[in-house]
């Protein structure tokens, strides 16, 4: 995926390849620049990925953001992928929608975001309408693209191969005005079931450490 970070006219300052393993926020801090907030994410002339983001001047010498960014040892025999997806907070007069993982993921019974990877050619809007609609059976107003993870471990992907697996999530907000009883139509894949979650009880729930952060940014 490539970066193009924007000045305050909506200037280009820098244009970058998002290495294996490392952060957006962290790959600007090291050309003196601040993520300060998210643009859009759309397809290339080329048709690659391209995230476009504000970032303003930093001027320190020392430190830089927080995040979990390469594992310990990459694994011996390690495949290394790198996954762009697209998520969604979306919410409702029922709440925040949420989906739980299967026992095919490395964290069964925790819940997330509803969302996942971009397919060859997909906008990364598109994407998150169709994991949506397999996932948990809702129809949503999407809105911006709010906030970009990325996360980096070694581990066995559903399909029993060892994965240096670097993940960057694009996270967008959404608006379900007719929300129904949540149905997994993707059966037999990584989501095991969907809920909307009481918005004054959301923190009860098994959430991953990503999506309990971005759940806490965003909703507090």
């Amino acid at each position: 995926m490539r970066l193009i970070g924007l000045g305050p006219a909506g200037e280009p300052l820098v244009s970058l390849e998002i290495d294996h393993g490392v952060d957006p926020h962290t790959a600007l801090w090291n050309r003196g620049l601040s993520l300060t907030r998210p643009v859009r994410a759309q397809r290339g002339p080329a048709g690659e990925l391209v995230l476009l983001v504000h970032a303003t001047p930093h001027g320190r010498k020392r430190g830089r953001p927080g995040g979990r960014q390469r594992p310990e040892r990459p694994g011996s025999g390690a495949v290394r992928r790198q996954r762009v997806a697209a998520y969604a907070i979306t919410l409702s007069d029922r709440g925040v929608l949420g989906t739980e993982f299967s026992a095919r993921t490395h964290v069964p019974g925790q819940w997330g975001l509803p969302g996942g990877g971009v397919d060859p050619g997909e906008e990364p809007p598109e994407t998150v309408r169709r994991e949506l609609m397999e996932e948990a059976g809702q129809r949503v107003d999407l809105g911006l693209l709010i906030d970009v993870q990325s996360d980096h471990w070694v581990g066995t992907s559903p399909s029993n191969v060892l994965e240096d697996f670097h993940a960057l999530r694009l996270i967008y907000a959404a608006d379900c005005p007719e929300p129904t009883d949540p149905v997994v139509h993707d059966v037999g894949g990584t989501t095991s079931a969907a809920a909307w979650i009481p918005l004054g009880r959301w923190r009860e729930w098994r959430w991953t450490a990503g999506a309990r952060a971005l759940l806490e940014r965003h909703l507090g």
